[in-house]
């Protein structure tokens, strides 16, 4: 008993899936202005290829969610991570645009929308009083992947070409994907554990398919309930402009007078935020109230996009990347934990696979929309003030929601 709970190496594995597939979606950014160049395209068309991946993976955790349900989240995952490799690897030999959005967002889509919802869903299964910490450590790699991708795609680029540096991160993301794979468990009963490391089951391991299902209420039966559909207009409010700095922080930087490296750092540095949001953010929702401290976050996303028209030297900018990523991340790292502290734990991935359909649709809308505000008028101002908005209008609803949960445990 002296060993290391095994759910700690869960938390490990699935974010170490994070930081592949995140890692290389947030890559994107390094790759707007050469792909934009390469075929002489709009800002709108080309965030079109980062909109349609994550349309793609936030629609697909409905699909993926129950899969892993029903078959564990090895053999789902390992999929996904697959198709996050071979979407990059694809992408690399396009010789037009519509290519790239074929290999890149649809290998992209599929990739994380098969492996993010079925690895945070199984952290879940291992913690109950630690929920909030777990899952907020887990969807780190998100963030350590916002950091570190974009600068090490800019170097590539500029090493090699754009096109090496798909091939490059698409061979990497394989191969750290499948040590991931490996490590993952679906649940602490099928190892003779008990959740958060208080002991051992007197009958030793479960069989995954003979074990009964944990306490809470299937996907049905959420669907019926009021708060699960005022949960999703939340969440979709709130995302419409989560993904607008991803891919407009760095050539709003350029439009400024700043370099193009200086815009890429700007969005590792969301990365940065968002990692100790998520670090921070987790442990103290353990203790204040999970529900409140969600909503706080995502307040607070709204209040930092709107101090961003004011930035336009490196500096502010800097600190408005940090403050949003912040916040970001604690959206991040309390959605599942709030979602199954409601819903209960047993149709998790199904029920928060669904829920993310509304990030999918805000995801397709807000940055394809805000490209294409500054095709028409030359600035970002509008629907960078719109975001912030549905932010704060989506943090409100999340307040006045009675937070009790629906399900006897």
């Amino acid at each position: 008993m002296n060993r290391v709970f095994y759910g700690w190496i869960v938390v490990a594995a699935a974010f170490a899936v994070m930081f592949v597939g995140f890692g290389a979606a947030y890559s994107f950014p390094a790759f707007f202005e050469p792909l934009r160049r390469e075929f002489d395209a709009s800002r709108a068309t080309v965030s079109l290829v980062f909109s349609l991946a994550a349309f793609l993976y936030f629609a697909l955790g409905a699909i993926s969610g129950p899969l892993a349900d029903r078959l564990g989240p090895r053999p789902v995952i390992g999929f996904g991570l697959a198709a996050v490799a071979a979407g990059m690897i694809a992408a690399s030999f396009a010789d037009s645009l519509l290519t790239v959005l074929i290999a890149y967002s649809i290998g992209m889509g599929i990739g994380v929308g098969f492996s993010y919802v079925p690895a945070i869903a199984t952290v879940q299964h291992w913690f109950v009083a630690k929920r909030g910490q777990a899952s907020g450590l887990a969807v780190m790699g998100i963030g350590l992947g916002t950091v570190v991708m974009p600068p090490v795609a800019a170097l590539l680029i500029d090493s090699l070409s754009w096109r090496q540096a798909y091939l490059v991160l698409g061979i990497a993301a394989a191969l750290l994907g499948a040590l991931a794979v490996v490590a993952l468990r679906p649940n602490p009963a099928s190892m003779g554990l008990r959740p958060d490391g208080a002991g051992m089951l007197p009958g030793g391991p479960v069989p995954t398919q003979s074990s009964g299902p944990p306490p809470g209420l299937t996907l049905a039966e959420a669907l019926r309930h009021r708060r699960f559909w005022l949960l999703y207009l939340a969440f979709g409010l709130n995302c419409i402009g989560t993904f607008v700095p991803f891919v407009h922080l760095a050539a709003y930087a350029q439009d400024q007078g700043l370099s193009r490296e200086q815009g890429v750092w700007l969005v590792g540095l969301i990365g940065a935020g968002s990692m100790l949001g998520r670090f921070l953010l987790g442990p103290v929702a353990d203790r204040v109230g999970r529900g409140p401290a969600f909503a706080a976050a995502m307040f607070g996303s709204g209040i930092m996009l709107a101090t961003w028209p004011l930035a336009s030297d490196f500096i502010p900018l800097a600190l408005f990347a940090l403050g949003f990523g912040l916040c970001y991340g604690g959206f991040v790292a309390l959605s599942p934990a709030v979602t199954v502290d409601l819903f209960g734990a047993r149709a998790a991935s199904a029920v928060i696979g669904t829920l993310y359909t509304s990030v999918a649709f805000s995801t397709l809308v807000g940055p394809t929309l805000a490209g294409a505000a500054y095709d028409r008028f030359g600035s970002y101002l509008a629907p960078i003030l719109v975001c912030a908005a549905t932010c704060v209008i989506g943090a409100g609803i999340v307040m006045l929601m009675p937070r009790q949960r629906l399900y006897n445990p």
